[in-house]
């Protein structure tokens, strides 16, 4: 009887032993997974730190290279960033060479011509591209959407309120069609080829004008022109024509122009 409670005593203590053993090996396991969460924690908490790092040092850079910029390139290329049409505050001779040479060009213009009893009114925009000009009345009412064509010596009439089209072939007065920029600029180069000091330009308050003397033309009503351009934009702003006595005939105000 005594044996077997001893037997069963040591059966007892030996699962007790196996099981503190058990425990030890789980404890172990236990701080041993606790250790690497940890470490995983650490690595992470590093790495979004590096990465903060790397971003500060980043924008560090870019904040360094922007002021450099600012600071230093505009005074160095300027001219760099006035490319294109940008002839503000250029001077004389910049902008009779920027006129001379306009291929095409958008304008809304106010026209006024005098006569010897009337003064008619009327507001045009202007298009024209190469050997093309375009020319719509958009004031006064009456024929408001009107249309001329002029191209390839050919005049088209369209009024679509009237349902009106006409075309007429070698139109005699194409090359005579003062109220485009265009045919001043013509002039102007013609007149200046010849160098028959018919051309002059001069500076007055700030407007560059352009002036062409047109001593070959039979018509009485044309005979000076004076192109006014804004120094400070330059942009043509007026178009005096002149007749044979220096009377204005022809206003033009330039309410909108765009050169391409």
């Amino acid at each position: 009887m005594i044996d077997l409670n001893y037997k069963n005593n040591k059966l007892s203590d030996n699962k007790l032993d196996k099981a503190n053993k058990d425990n030890k090996k789980i404890d172990k396991k236990f701080k041993k997974n606790n250790k690497l969460n940890e470490n995983n924690k650490i690595n992470k908490i590093n790495k979004i730190t590096n990465n903060q790092k790397q971003f500060l040092i980043l924008v560090l850079i870019i904040i360094i290279l922007l002021s450099i910029l600012f600071i230093f390139f505009p005074k160095m290329n300027y001219k760099n960033f006035n490319s294109g049409h940008n002839m503000s505050n250029k001077n004389i001779e910049d902008i009779e060479e920027y006129i001379l040479n306009i291929s095409s060009y958008i304008a809304t213009i106010e026209v006024t011509v005098n006569s010897n009893k009337t003064t008619n009114k009327y507001i045009i925009k202007q298009e024209y591209n190469e050997n093309k000009i375009k020319q719509t009345i958009i004031e006064p009412e009456n024929i408001n959407g009107m249309e001329m064509t002029y191209e390839n010596n050919t005049l088209t009439i369209n009024n679509s309120k009237l349902n009106l089209s006409k075309t007429y072939e070698n139109y005699e007065y194409i090359t005579d069609n003062s109220l485009d920029l265009q045919t001043f600029i013509k002039e102007y180069k013609n007149e200046k080829e010849q160098n028959n000091q018919n051309t002059n330009y001069y500076e007055e308050n700030g407007i560059y004008i352009f002036e062409v003397k047109i001593e070959n033309s039979d018509n009485q009503y044309i005979k000076n022109k004076k192109l006014k351009i804004d120094k400070s934009t330059g942009k043509p702003t007026e178009l005096v024509i002149e007749d044979i006595n220096k009377k204005t005939a022809v206003y033009i105000l330039y309410n909108e122009i765009e050169i391409n």
